[in-house]
Parts: structure tokens; C-alpha cells; sequence
């Protein structure tokens, strides 16, 4: 039984792109699953953490430790130079006037650090995992710290919950999922974990549904109230995701095309759910419909940019 299901798992995380275009075809389709399992949104959150942290490759986190310059310059640029960017442009826009509840689903999206699977959804398109990783991880360290004094500088009022209450959350969640991956990994063995990375790679699947169900259970009805407003906050999903991207594996280019577009990768992939965790899900609704079509691009990216990585647009290092 026990290694029918292992065989099993290790089937559905083999699936890589076409498990994760599914889940938002589930999430979309099957709106009570999304009812159902919403209240174990921030438990998802914190379970992808630990599964993420679960697979880290201490080896490989070191050796590109040996490359500070890139690491720190790349940490930077997600942890500071995206969130001001967005607050920038939304503020030529007007947006914190015009719509309160879009600029605060930007402002999330921007303070918001790389998501945990960024690493997984660069492996399945042939990019540098180890990168991302640790840079998405020296991100993560910073935003407890980071996050709050933005929030206050940025948002001011906007946010129900006080930037020290925010980063104090962020701090739990972040160090008691690092803490449950180390006694997971001392109770399991490292080589244990490597010898089943695809079953683990199901789990995470699994995980991701309930967060995939969770945040999209209410794009049909959203879809169907208002087509006009959810076809322009779908298209900016899009553009702003598109936009990270590219923008950031050309500022990055000078690394060379493979670590400039693993970048782009980890940039674009924002974890909007840690943040709407930490914030206890109390948000607007128009901040929870752009929430939930950010998803569109996140998980749809490694079919969508296996062309773009093909046609080698940028030179070879």
C-alpha cells in the first residue's frame, strides 16, 4: 500500500507543466472545492515552505555563494528595487485614488517575495534551479524585516494590519517552516528525500491544489458578475508578469542568458499567498480577484515560456 502511493506521487509529480495547468482548471471549475478548502489557505502556505525547504541543496546553495556580486545585486532588485518600481507606476497611475483595491493587490504583488516553487518551475523549463534558490531564499530571509517597513512607507493606511504585526507574522512563518524542513529532513535522511524528489514533487501538487483551489474558487462567478473588469485585470496579470520578466532578465543580461532569464523566472513568480497569509486573508474584493488571477500566469508559465527559452533571444554567456 505504502509503496503503491509513493509510485503514485511519484507518477503526479513527474507531470510537471501539464499538473500544474490542470490545478487552475480544477480551481476554476470545481468552485465549492475552493469553499471548502479556503480556510486552510495559510496551512497550504506554510506546507509549500517546508516542502520547499525540504529539497534545499546545501551543496549547491554554497557553491553559488561563491558569487555574492550576482546574489546580492539580484537580491536587491526583488527585495527593494520591484516594490518601489510598482509603487512608482501605480502612483503615476493614480491608482491609490482611482482603485484602492487594485493598488493594494499591486503593492502586495510587489513587496511579496519570489514564490517557494519558483526553483521547480525553473528546473521544468531548463533553467538554473540553484540560482533562483538562493536567491529566492536570501529574499525570503529579508522580508520579515524588509516587508514591514515598506508596508509602512508605501502603503500607510491601506493595509488592515499593522507592518509590525505583518512582519511578525511573516518572521513565524517563515522560521517555523524552516524549522519542521530540518526535522523532516533529520527524521527522513537527505538521501531518502533525493531517492523519492518526484514523489515529493506530487505532494506538492497536491498542496498547491488546495492553494490553487482556495484562491480561484470565485473566478467563474467574478468572471461572470463583471466580464469587463475581470478581462483588464486578467490582461494586466498578464503584463505585469510578462513585464518582471523580461525587464528583469534584460537588466540581468550581463549574467548571461540562462541565469538573466532564471532570474526573470524567480522575479515574475511573486508569493502574493505568503503575504495574504500574513495578512489573515483580510482583503478587498477587487485585491482578492487580481490575487487570484496572478495565478493565471504563475502556473501556466512553463508551457507558455518554453518558446520564449528556445528562441535564445539572449546571448550565451
Amino acid at each position: 500500500m505504502f509503496t503503491a502511493s509513493l509510485e503514485g506521487l511519484a507518477s503526479l509529480g513527474r507531470q510537471g507543466p501539464r499538473a500544474l495547468a490542470a490545478l487552475v482548471l480544477i480551481g476554476i471549475a470545481f468552485p465549492p472545492l475552493g469553499r471548502l478548502v479556503r480556510p486552510w489557505l495559510a496551512e497550504a502556505v506554510f506546507l509549500l515552505l517546508v516542502l520547499s525547504f525540504l529539497q534545499l541543496d546545501v551543496a549547491r546553495l554554497r557553491a553559488h555563494l561563491r558569487r555574492p556580486g550576482l546574489i546580492l545585486a539580484a537580491t536587491a532588485w526583488t527585495a527593494l528595487g520591484v516594490p518601489l518600481i510598482f509603487h512608482a507606476l501605480a502612483g503615476l497611475a493614480g491608482l491609490r485614488e482611482k482603485d484602492p483595491g487594485l493598488f493594494l493587490g499591486l503593492m502586495l504583488q510587489g513587496l511579496a517575495s519570489p514564490m517557494m516553487a519558483a526553483p521547480s518551475l525553473a528546473a521544468l523549463m531548463g533553467l538554473d534551479a540553484t540560482l533562483v534558490l538562493i536567491t529566492l531564499v536570501t529574499g525570503t530571509v529579508l522580508l520579515p524585516f524588509v516587508a514591514p517597513v515598506l508596508t509602512q512607507l508605501l502603503l500607510g493606511e491601506a493595509l488592515a494590519v499593522s507592518p509590525t504585526a505583518l512582519g511578525t507574522r511573516l518572521g513565524a512563518i517563515l522560521t517555523g517552516s524552516v524549522l519542521l524542513a530540518l526535522v523532516l529532513r533529520r527524521l527522513i535522511g537527505v538521501a531518502a528525500i533525493e531517492r523519492h524528489r518526484d514523489a515529493v514533487n506530487g505532494v506538492n501538487i497536491l498542496v498547491l491544489l488546495v492553494f490553487v483551489a482556495a484562491v480561484m474558487g470565485d473566478v467563474a462567478v467574478m468572471a461572470w458578475a463583471d466580464p469587463i473588469v475581470f478581462a483588464g485585470m486578467t490582461v494586466l496579470a498578464f503584463a505585469v508578469f510578462a513585464a518582471l520578466l523580461l525587464g528583469t532578465a534584460l537588466l540581468f543580461r550581463w549574467a548571461g542568458r540562462i541565469d538573466a532569464l532564471s532570474l526573470g523566472i524567480m522575479a515574475s513568480q511573486r508569493n502574493m499567498g505568503l503575504m495574504v497569509a500574513a495578512v489573515g486573508g483580510a482583503l478587498p474584493s477587487t485585491t482578492w480577484l487580481y490575487f487570484s488571477l496572478c495565478q493565471f500566469p504563475i502556473y501556466l508559465s512553463p508551457l507558455l515560456l518554453r518558446p520564449l527559452i528556445k528562441a535564445r533571444r539572449l546571448p550565451e554567456r
